[in-house]
């Protein structure tokens, strides 16, 4: 096996041990090393060599608004200029009644929105 094998199976192993999301413990890294049978550090270099790659797209918080206490949500998605959304971004998840907003490319031809925002 090639040291591009070990990894892509190890990546494999990371991504389905953290498709629910880290662990909630104060070292969460070190819980998913131990789930794959690595290192926390290496944990971390595959996640980011992941991410660069845009093999995952993003690490972050996902709230699940029902255990939140939250009943009803909609999605709201914008068309903003690009070098708009810097500026628009956080003053949208600014408000009371938005629960994260965030930027996502858009599809070309088929999806022209840029700017997602969580509404409860």
């Amino acid at each position: 096996m090639t040291a591009e094998d070990t990894f892509a199976v190890l990546d494999r192993a990371i991504v389905r041990a953290t498709q629910e999301g880290l662990p909630l413990l104060p070292r969460p890294y070190d819980e998913v090393a131990r789930l794959v049978g690595s290192d926390a550090a290496t944990v971390k270099a595959r996640m980011q060599h992941m991410l660069d790659r845009g093999k995952i797209r993003r690490i972050a918080a996902v709230p699940n608004h029902y255990a939140l206490g939250l009943t009803a949500n909609g999605m709201s998605v914008w068309d903003v200029e690009d070098d708009a959304i810097a500026t628009l971004g956080p003053r949208v998840g600014a408000l009371d009644f938005v629960t994260h907003c965030y930027r996502r490319p858009r599809v070309g031809g088929e999806w022209p929105y840029n700017l997602f925002a969580m509404v409860h």
